[in-house]
């Protein structure tokens, strides 16, 4: 595949030192989350603005399953679609100005900006409106999100879900690709990302502590990135 090409298929800028290292490192970082993100949808009016739908997903193998209420207004929008994408972030923080600055130069003069763990899903959608088809995701989605169980049984005819399932239809998203992105400042000296971990741990609000894990575990994997890329 030619670069163009490779551009061709991506959405999100990805730098080579952004990238995840391997398949394991975005799987199980996504397996750290609660699976929530956002389903992109192209309007069927190219005038106006995509549709964005904030919600859960799990993971099947090399499928995402996820149900919506029957009113969601994407439907008109998903049914027309070729492809998807699902967004999740997270372990995110902004890094302000004066963390960046340039050794031996003017705090001010530092460029502040945003770490971040993204995985990106493009999918083919196919929309369930068999009653066990819809019933198997809300099994599936029940056993990933609440394994400690304590639910009624799934079952189509039988209450209390059965009678529910009318007012839900299903997505099973066949997964194309996946995009995954960890942006803590790879490409800059062991310091400088050392010196960081340490204002994030210190500041402790938002999602700090948890950008600071990620920052130190990449650090780990990876150390210096330019003798790391002399390397390779």
């Amino acid at each position: 595949m030619t670069t163009a090409a490779r551009e061709a298929l991506t959405g999100m800028l990805i730098h080579p030192w952004d990238a995840a290292l391997d398949t394991a490192e975005w799987q199980t970082w996504l397996a750290s989350t609660d699976r929530f993100g956002v389903l992109a949808v192209n309007n069927i009016d190219s005038a106006q603005a995509p549709v964005l739908v904030p919600t859960h997903f799990t993971v099947a193998a090399d499928e995402l399953f996820i149900h919506l209420a029957r009113p969601n207004p994407v439907w008109q929008h998903l049914e027309a679609a070729t492809e998807v994408r699902v967004a999740v972030i997270g372990d995110y923080a902004y890094i302000p100005t004066y963390w960046r600055a340039k050794a031996g130069g003017p705090d001010e003069d530092g460029v502040p900006t945003s770490y971040y763990a993204s995985v990106q899903f493009i999918c083919r959608p196919t929309i369930v409106d068999d009653p066990q088809g819809k019933a198997d995701i809300l099994q599936a989605q029940l056993d990933d999100f609440q394994p400690e169980g304590r639910h009624a049984e799934v079952a189509v005819g039988e209450d209390p879900y059965g009678r529910m399932l009318p007012g839900i239809r299903g997505v099973r998203l066949a997964v194309q690709r996946v995009e995954a992105k960890f942006k803590y400042d790879d490409a800059n000296p062991v310091e400088h990302r050392e010196r960081v971990i340490g204002h994030l741990e210190e500041r402790g609000r938002g999602l700090d502590a948890g950008v600071a894990v990620q920052q130190r575990r990449r650090l780990s994997e990876i150390g210096d990135w330019r003798a790391r890329r002399g390397q390779s």
